[in-house]
């Protein structure tokens, strides 16, 4: 393929991103589904057609996807639900491999135990990215939004894992559980300590990383740094990415300056809807390759096997969600629960404990939303395609044919068929976070901000050697005495909400219409200043930039 033609097909890939991202703005549905629809449509089109290269995408695509995740994650949040993400990402994806596995070698004709496992291990790990989507427009609640995303950052470190085993033992070394669950251990704990040196391999670059070009380049290299690391030494690198992700995130605040952050925010914004969409694309573009041999298989195997497929992947989550939620409070803390009060002095007894417990407990509808946020992607067809052709002895590999269909038709039915009911769903059991409540919480963090900045205005001022004017100290004290009063009152009306809604007044919403009126008349004059020939273009995109972040400190619909 010539360079230009991939060229045009990354153009129109492009195009096509754009144009179905303001589709889905427009109708709700979600995109992915909708670009793996085109996918498959564009597939069977004549001309050019990319097939998917599974090494590629783990090395290009997949980390920056991850890290990205990662530092737009919480590691407290995620520390804070540990056992139900682990539950989720390392224990469940064991036992739907396990159970593809069985079934395949039950009920497939000829087909082997291992062989069942690598599919199994394949589609075992949910993809967050069509989700997550859906249920922050929704507004799902902060809970389920980190246990989704924490179970996605941290299950294709397991299902990799396992379809080396069975890999392995399909190509005749045999297959071991012990041997297993050891590999697994071991690369888990190499992965995490790669990660780990990456991260704070970086804190040394923080000064570096202040100026926004320099922290953007260090930014994007520092996920294959960490996955070529971890992968040298033979140990996860998929870990390696999420862990430095999760390290780096939580400190970056620490030390970037806001104009960083924000362009830094930017860049992976940018990398994130670029490369989602193309693998959505490239998802719907593998069809013909994946039906390509199917011919020399009985039709009741294809239907034995999909059927085995699909079956474990849509009820063994919710099976396995029920069954970990209904466990007793002691084994629940040790296995499955929620850390926080768990981790926290034992200061009122087992009763105060259990009642927390059960508290913690998600919901039927938490359970049910949850389960049907399983949806698989282009991980789970990138760790198929990985099947060699051949094992060590020659001999085709033992029905990959098989297995890539069964694969890519279980991505399609939890794409495509989750997808678009996920948020319909969510609506209906009424499972969403109480805006009111995270509306006060931003409102009281800000007005204690405010605070902090009046303590350190009073003392500078009393400070000797400052040379500030009385005006500017007094300008600076109105300023924000101003924000602070604007923050009560907007917490005395949140004390007032009804439902979860946040509560608006006719004056709040005049006030922010003249502040943006303002602002646009601002720009608008700078522009006539510009096109008058009296303000040059570097000029105008500096006051530009002051005046959009005045416009970005202002407050959302959602207080």
């Amino acid at each position: 393929m010539s360079v230009e033609t991939v060229l045009l097909l990354v153009l129109g890939a492009v195009g096509v991103t754009v144009v179905v991202h303001w589709v889905a703005e427009r109708t709700g549905l979600p995109a992915a589904a909708l670009l793996t629809l085109l996918g498959i449509a564009y597939a069977f089109l004549p001309g050019p057609n990319v097939e998917l290269d599974p090494h590629l995408v783990l090395t290009l695509v997949l980390p920056p996807l991850l890290y990205s995740a990662a530092l737009d994650s919480s590691l407290l949040a995620i520390r804070k639900n540990i056992r139900t993400v682990v539950s989720l990402s390392v224990l469940l994806v064991f036992a739907t491999a396990l159970l593809i596995g069985i079934g395949f070698s039950l009920f497939v004709a000829g087909a082997t135990l291992a062989a069942g496992i690598a599919l199994g291990a394949a589609v075992a790990p949910p993809d967050p990215v069509a989700a997550l989507a859906v249920g922050r427009k929704v507004g799902l609640p902060p809970r389920l939004l980190t246990l989704i995303q924490g179970e996605g950052l941290l299950n294709d470190a397991t299902a990799l894992t396992i379809l080396t085993v069975a890999v392995a033992a399909a190509q005749g070394e045999g297959f071991s559980t012990s041997a297993a669950v050891g590999q697994f251990v071991l690369s888990a704990a190499g992965g995490i300590a790669a990660g780990l040196v990456v991260a704070y391999a970086v804190r040394p670059l923080r000064r570096l990383r202040r100026d926004p070009l320099s922290s953007n380049a260090v930014s994007v290299a520092t996920p294959f740094v960490a996955y070529l690391l971890a992968e040298s030494v033979h140990v996860s690198g998929v870990l390696a990415v999420v862990v430095a992700g999760l390290v780096i995130g939580h400190n970056a605040p620490y030390w970037q300056n806001g104009e960083t952050r924000l362009q830094t925010r930017a860049f992976w914004r940018l990398i994130d809807y670029l490369l989602e969409g193309i693998v959505f694309l490239l998802i719907g573009l593998q069809l013909p390759e994946v039906i390509e041999n199917l011919g020399k298989y009985e039709v009741s195997t294809i239907v034995i096997a999909v059927s085995i497929t699909i079956g474990v992947m849509l009820l063994l989550r919710p099976l396995w969600l029920l069954l970990t939620e209904s466990m007793p409070a002691w084994m629940h803390s040790r296995l499955g629960g929620h850390v926080a009060e768990d981790d926290a002095p034992d200061l009122d007894g087992p009763p105060a404990r259990l009642a927390r417990h059960l508290e913690d407990r998600l919901s039927g509808r938490e359970i049910t939303v949850l389960s049907w946020a399983g949806t698989r992607g282009v991980i789970s067809l990138a760790a198929i395609f990985t099947l060699p052709l051949t094992t060590d002895a020659g001999a085709p590999f033992p029905d990959r044919d098989l297995l890539l269909f069964c694969a890519f038709v279980g991505v399609l039915v939890t794409l495509v068929g989750q997808g678009l009911t996920f948020a319909p769903l969510v609506r209906r059991l009424g499972v969403r976070a109480d805006a009111a409540d995270e509306a006060r919480l931003r409102n009281q963090a800000r007005a204690a901000a405010v605070r902090a900045g009046l303590a350190r205005l009073e003392a500078l001022d009393d400070e000797q050697h400052t040379h500030l004017e009385d005006e500017a100290i007094d300008g600076l004290r109105a300023a924000l005495r101003g924000r602070l009063e604007r923050y009560d009152r907007r917490l005395s009306m949140l004390q007032f909400a009804e439902g979860g809604e946040v509560p608006t007044s006719p004056e709040y919403e005049a006030a922010l219409r003249v502040r943006r009126a303002v602002l646009e008349a601002e720009r608008q004059e700078l522009l006539r200043w510009r096109d008058a020939g009296r303000l040059p273009d570097a000029s105008l995109r500096i006051l530009q930039r002051e005046l959009d972040h005045q416009e970005g400190q202002l407050p959302t619909r959602g207080g």
